[in-house]
């Protein structure tokens, strides 16, 4: 006789699935609306639930869809936040064979014509049930043709008929459909309650988790109920007995906390070497180096809010590793610093998901973080040249040295690092005259065979403002990796000897270019040229000549030969030449008495 088959696994996230109101972990006042709406017979015709994946939106349709149907074990009863779970109508829904009870997917049903028959069901009274419920999941996927084909049912619904919509994309959910329904925003789950449910669910398959394993978990679901009931499968079919937070480590590629704090001290110290070390150390052990990132991250979140808000320590879901060192650290540090390093990392973690090799970009951005780790505060740069310059010294020069910053977590190191990076350099001597206007400056440049800069400052640079030791300049057209400011900075004061401030102006438009006003002075003078009555007249008897400089008499003879051309027989020349004129602006033609 043939053994009966075994019935199929089922994963915990349908095993454990909610079904009553009162079972709905985190979500107390989307329960408690609901149940109020239940019991005074306040029902909405449309509910649009929100939130991330995971978190119960299509769970608690489907419990709605229950509690509106269920007639209780007598066949008797309505509406109820209780259902009772043996009727025929909670049976069937459970079963998803409910035949008033329709569920659709937006995302392969989202055309006019899938609405269009729903609609023409909508007008039938149910088969069996109290209400016809349909849910639609992920109703943000239905097009705008769709959308406009459901308004006019969605606004005045038949009384027996009641819609459910879910979406993790409200934003993309028109306004004229939000407005038509009761709309429920439902909770990610905090890191603690979520541990807690997975360890009951653990404790019910008569499993055993340990309590720092559960908050593993928990925190890589990142706040869904669904995606921690998957992780909690996975950790329990790859160990027997009781799953440790070391096991759960492995399995998920995360690191030790322990390790990211010391990571991070040895990063903030200035000491590559040692972080570089102790990195590959966390890659052979399992861990991804993006997942390292994101690890650096949360240390940098976490530093910045204790420092903000120190009352944060005592908070009971903070773990003790991050409650003990996290606190000295955050004593040590100043956010500018923890500011520049989230900067760092965040711009690192990208570099990192995108790199071909991810633990190559993972060093780099250790080294990167390590040399800012020696680099002055911007605040510290800033009081240092004012003390300097209200002294009627030069500015301080940053070189190589550390100082302030992150380095402080270093100790004694960092102070030595400062005083040398404070220590004055010797100030350039003067080269020539300071300029006093826009054009006397880019003179200056040219003078000083500076022909990159020049070129800019002449041809694309609009001048908005100029005083002695202070520009302000337009730069519609500016490159991301524009460094005119500040190379002109260096150049002024390496010729002048005093120290100049060039900003760029992103709201003045500023004056035209050198080069525009050069060409509008020529263009004037070519203008007034042939207002001129011989010249009016010698361009009107040669039809196709035209001016094309004017200069002063005094250096028309010698600039002629330049641009006249040369005279040429009448048979050698093209059809229609042109024949060019150059007109002294002081020109004064003499007539015959």
């Amino acid at each position: 006789m043939a053994e009966p088959e075994s019935a199929p696994y089922q994963v915990l996230a349908r095993k454990y699935r909610p079904t009553r109101l009162s079972d709905l972990v985190g979500q107390e006042a989307l329960v408690r609306t609901l149940a109020s709406a239940i019991e005074s017979g306040r029902i909405a015709h449309a509910f649009m639930l929100t939130g991330v994946r995971g978190v119960g939106k299509t769970t608690t349709a489907r419990i709605v869809a229950r509690a509106l149907n269920c007639v209780g074990t007598d066949g008797k009863g309505g509406p109820t936040i209780d259902p009772c779970g043996v009727c025929e109508h909670c049976r069937a829904i459970a079963e998803d064979k409910h035949l008033d009870v329709v569920e659709i997917d937006a995302a392969s049903n989202n055309g006019v014509d899938d609405v269009r028959e729903l609609i023409e069901a909508v007008r039938y009274r149910p088969v069996s049930a109290r209400y016809k419920i349909y849910i639609v999941d992920e109703v943000h996927m239905l097009s705008k043709n769709a959308w406009n084909a459901l308004l006019k049912t969605l606004e005045e619904p038949p009384a027996h008929a009641k819609f459910l919509f879910a979406t993790t994309e409200i934003r993309k959910v028109p306004v004229t459909v939000l407005s038509r329904c009761q709309r429920f925003d439902l909770r990610r789950f905090d890191q603690p309650t979520l541990a807690r449910h997975l360890a009951g669910i653990a404790e019910k398959e008569k499993r055993k988790i340990s309590a720092g394993a559960a908050a593993l978990l928990a925190r890589a679901a990142d706040g869904s109920a669904r995606d921690g009931l998957s992780l909690l499968d996975r950790a329990l079919a790859a160990h027997d007995g009781e799953v440790s937070e070391d096991q759960v480590r492995t399995l998920l590629g995360l690191v030790d906390r322990a390790q990211v704090f010391d990571l991070f001290e040895e990063i903030l110290k200035g000491e590559a070497a040692p972080a570089l070390a102790r990195a590959g150390e966390m890659y052979a052990n399992g861990a991804e180096p993006k997942v390292v990132v994101e690890d650096l991250l949360e240390v940098t979140n976490l530093l910045t809010r204790l420092k903000v808000a120190p009352a944060l320590v005592d908070d009971a879901g903070l773990p003790e590793t991050e409650r003990t060192r996290g606190r000295g650290m955050a004593e040590k540090l100043g956010v500018p610093v923890l500011a520049r390093t989230w900067q760092i990392l965040l711009k690192g973690l990208v570099e990192v998901q995108h790199a071909p090799q991810p633990l190559a970009a993972l060093e780099m951005l250790i080294v990167r973080l390590a040399y800012a780790a020696n680099l002055p505060a911007p605040g510290d740069l800033v009081d240092r040249l004012s003390r300097t310059e209200a002294a009627g010294g030069p500015a301080p020069r940053g070189g190589n040295g550390g100082g302030g910053g992150p380095r402080a977590i270093a100790g004694g190191r960092a102070a030595t690092a400062v005083q040398a990076v404070a220590q004055p350099a010797a100030a350039p001597q003067p080269a020539g005259p300071i300029p006093q206007t826009y054009a006397e400056l880019v003179a200056l440049v040219q003078e000083k065979r500076e022909g990159l800069l020049y070129g800019q400052l002449f041809g694309a640079v609009r001048p908005v403002s100029f005083e002695p030791g202070r520009i302000e300049i337009a730069y519609p057209n500016a490159p991301r990796n524009l460094t005119l400011p500040n190379d002109l900075a260096v150049k002024l004061r390496e010729w002048t000897g005093m120290t100049w401030l060039v900003s760029l102006s992103s709201d003045k438009p500023g004056d035209p270019t050198l080069a525009e006003q050069a060409t509008n002075a020529r263009e004037a003078k070519k203008r007034a040229a042939a207002e001129h009555p011989l010249v009016a007249a010698v361009l009107e008897a040669f039809p196709g000549a035209t001016i094309e400089a004017v200069r002063g008499a005094e250096n028309a003879a010698a600039a002629a030969p330049e641009f006249v051309p040369a005279p040429v027989d009448s048979d050698e020349a093209p059809p229609d030449a042109e024949e060019t004129w150059i007109i002294p602006d002081s020109f004064e033609p003499e007539y015959e008495q």
